[in-house]
């Protein structure tokens, strides 16, 4: 495979970006998810946050009343980023070495988010 044939973020990344605030509840963070079909949303926030499927889950598996729990009190906060000119085996090897499934794309801001569910599918 040439590197003209390889497959970069910006190919397989999904847009437009879906985003919620950090003052929605995270019900209504699930059922954006769900609605979209997606697993992640991004929280427009400095430090860069998204709220996952997994932060959900987490927060009904404690017993939290997710109808009023803020996404902000369950975001993820810190998260890793990827440029939309990597290549999707950057992309799974960072995947892999930070234990994610979802980087949201920044170029000078988000433009998208890549996921596990596309490496895996432009990989095989």
């Amino acid at each position: 495979m040439s590197a003209d044939d390889r497959v970069t973020v910006e190919d397989v990344m999904s847009t437009p970006l879906e985003t919620i605030s950090k003052d929605a509840t995270v019900m209504e963070a699930a059922r954006r998810m769900r609605g979209k079909d997606i697993s992640a949303l991004v929280v427009r926030t400095s430090p860069r946050a998204i709220i996952s499927s997994t932060d959900v889950l987490d927060a009904v598996a404690e017993g939290r009343d997710i109808s009023e729990l803020q996404v902000g009190d369950v975001m993820t906060t810190d998260v890793e980023t990827a440029a939309p000119d990597l290549y999707m085996e950057e992309i799974a090897a960072m995947m892999t070495t930070y234990g994610i499934k979802h980087l949201p794309v920044v170029d000078d801001d988000y433009i998208g988010m890549v996921s596990s569910t596309d490496v895996t599918a432009h990989l095989s």
